[in-house]
């Protein structure tokens, strides 16, 4: 039985998730890493439920990196193809619980059937009020953060933006996560102590709740779990 989830002015209002550990346990279990994949696939149906049912308002999961692009390109394929399957199959299951879809990062360098789906699924759920769910895809802190300042440096080019005006609001809204709160909560499975460029801007402030438990094994009491960790902790944000 899970831990009750801790009152709802303890909850963070945004989660992100560095899934980490598919592949690790498939290996522990003399399974093809797409194995791993697929019950990674089960964790995230089951995460994005108890994170709805706790009161948090945006999960974002870190779905697919831009390094990931060099993993072999059998694996890759079968990613993509988990993902687009994902997406259509799970309408269903993210319409009951009220939540909206939104992504981050090179959508464009995803494949067209992914990323037609994508949109089709953003859109048959866009009138949901409950949980936002954001999906990490093809995404790279750097590269977000990289194209940011390209923007802002055409726009002084452009002579619409003063160098001295520019403020850390400005680098924010020329990010893919523009209309996005920054996270509060950060939980990185697998027991690796690592950031893997994601988010790098927007977790500044964000608690981190590390766990050895792998992805695929990763379920709504671990989840919970570190919910109350998350509440126990005393957010100073720089202060005393």
């Amino acid at each position: 039985m899970s831990a009750p989830a801790p009152p709802p002015a303890a909850i963070p209002r945004h989660v992100a998730i560095i899934m980490d550990g598919n592949g690790r346990w498939a290996k522990q279990r003399g399974l093809p890493r797409v194995e791993g994949h697929r019950q990674g696939a089960e964790s995230v149906r089951a995460i994005v439920r108890a994170a709805g049912e706790a009161g948090v308002k945006h999960l974002t999961l870190y779905a697919f990196s831009v390094e990931n692009w060099n993993r072999p390109k059998a694996e890759v394929d079968t990613l993509m193809k988990y993902l687009a399957r994902y997406l259509k199959n799970e309408i269903g299951e993210l319409d009951s619980n009220n939540v909206r879809l939104e992504a981050i990062g090179q959508i464009g360098r995803l494949p067209e059937n992914v990323q037609r789906q994508l949109e089709a699924t953003k859109a048959a759920l866009a009138k949901n009020t409950g949980l936002t769910l954001i999906l990490a895809l093809s995404y790279g802190s750097r590269t977000e953060i990289t194209e940011a300042v390209r923007e802002i440096a055409a726009e002084v080019k452009a002579g619409r933006l003063e160098p001295a005006a520019i403020t850390e609001q400005t680098v924010a809204g020329h990010l893919y996560t523009r209309d996005i709160p920054d996270p509060d909560l950060l939980i990185r499975t697998s027991g690796e102590l690592r950031v893997s460029n994601f988010l790098l801007w927007q977790i500044s402030y964000a608690e981190f709740v590390l766990t050895d438990t792998l992805w695929p094994d990763f379920r709504k009491p671990q989840f919970l779990a570190a919910l109350a960790e998350y509440a126990r902790r005393h957010r100073r944000f720089g202060g005393v």
